[in-house]
């Protein structure tokens, strides 16, 4: 298993290799690299004005969404997830549909949604969270693929990218069966809810700013407006008003995540400089800012890859950075939380501080704990020793992990229900 770098001349070594990996341009230019020419050559000034224009976007999606729930009526709106009832099949609804669409912020703002619709118990919800956190990973894994024509870059690059992975599926297999049988996350996040309503944050039944901006665009999109005036019944015209706020808030995220990459990619670089070699909760602390920053975990997790594989950075180091990125990635479920009013805006919040508080036990636990705190890093290192041999057994992670499992157990759930 790989070790921590000897402290003095050796950590300020590995420091100074990634300071410049960082300053010849790679790591995170790197991670605006899929953002179309175009949006990088605009000013600060229009990308700014991009950045609000399409959080305005998500907002509204989530009303359009919560329009066409309630356009449903509440049997309905239960129905489209009936099949997720079982917490064990809800964790695979969340582990599959972030696999699939390459974003955890995506399924937890669509999830908070739902609860504050009154549409999707938070029984069933907390396990689609978790499920996303795991869903997530595979983003940077798949990152990892890009080294696979040179054996130790390879192994190196996999161990640092499936160490998010077991992290996550460790945080799952600890904090699942305890919150099943006896729901510390839930309570806690409902307690923290309650706490912050009307104090830290504003009743939405007392003052609803964000609905006076974006009522007047959701009734235009929603069963007032455009979708209202297709033909068909109310279920037809209330699916498709929830399949449109979804594609929206898709579209949202996906570019409000490549706009911010190039607004904030010299802060974002600035931030990881200062972390390299020092203690883990600065790092920890890096790989969250520069999350929230980007909007996007993926973005710093898969940032660090290239590190790991050319020697820079060992997976003992980036670990504490991917744990940072688990939680600043919830920031994107708080925000749509704090978008839902009526009687669910306290349940939507409490979803999205479900969220966190998942990471944030996770860490406490598998980090916290001297004995856990290895585990994710031995599973990581093993799996990648293994799959730098044969890179059939690195395909065979990914698909099985992400893909396979999930959609099996969903399926034999829907076959025989």
């Amino acid at each position: 298993m790989t070790t921590s770098p000897r402290p003095g001349a050796d950590a300020r070594a590995t420091a100074t290799a990634t300071a410049d990996h960082l300053a010849a341009g790679h790591g995170v230019d790197d991670a605006a690299s899929d953002v179309p020419h175009g949006i990088r050559r605009l000013p600060n000034w229009v990308l700014t004005l991009l950045a609000i224009g399409t959080l305005y976007m998500l907002i509204v999606a989530i009303g359009v969404i919560g329009d066409g729930f309630k356009s449903l009526g509440k049997d309905a709106a239960e129905g489209l997830f009936d099949f997720a009832t079982n917490p064990f099949i809800a964790l695979f609804v969340g582990v599959l549909a972030t696999a699939i669409i390459q974003s955890s912020s995506t399924t937890t703002t669509l999830v908070v949604t739902a609860v504050g619709a009154g549409a999707l118990p938070i029984e069933v919800a907390v396990p689609m969270i978790m499920g996303a956190n795991i869903g997530t990973s595979v983003t940077n894994t798949l990152a990892s693929f890009g080294h696979a024509g040179h054996k130790d870059e390879f192994r190196r690059a996999f161990a640092a990218s499936t160490v998010h992975d077991f992290f996550n599926l460790f945080a799952v297999i600890i904090l699942l069966p305890i919150e099943i049988f006896f729901h510390p996350i839930q309570r806690s996040a409902e307690w923290l809810a309650g706490a912050l309503f009307g104090t830290v944050l504003p009743d939405p039944g007392q003052a609803d700013l964000v609905g006076a901006l974006t009522d007047p665009v959701v009734d235009l999109l929603g069963m007032d407006g455009l979708t209202g005036l297709l033909p068909g019944s109310d279920v037809v015209a209330g699916t498709l008003t929830i399949l449109l706020g979804v594609a929206m808030i898709f579209f949202a995220v996906s570019w409000l995540g490549k706009i911010l990459q190039v607004l904030m990619v010299g802060r974002a670089k600035a931030i990881l400089e200062k972390s390299v070699g020092g203690h883990p909760l600065t790092a920890m602390g890096a790989g969250m800012l520069v999350t929230i920053a980007v909007q996007s975990s993926s973005v710093t997790t898969s940032v660090m890859v290239p590190f790991a594989g050319s020697g820079a950075l060992t997976t003992r180091q980036i670990y504490p950075l991917t744990l940072g990125a688990n939680v600043g990635t919830t920031v994107t479920a708080l925000i749509a939380a704090m978008a839902v009013t009526g009687d669910g805006a306290k349940l939507a919040l409490t979803i999205a501080l479900v969220h966190t508080l998942f990471n944030v036990f996770g860490i406490l636990i598998i980090y916290g704990l001297p004995f856990l705190r290895s585990l994710p890093l031995l599973g990581a290192e093993t799996l990648a020793h293994v799959a730098a041999e044969r890179k059939i057994y690195a395909v065979a992670w990914v698909l099985t992990v992400f893909i396979i499992v999930p959609a099996l157990a969903i399926l034999i759930k829907v076959l025989f229900t």
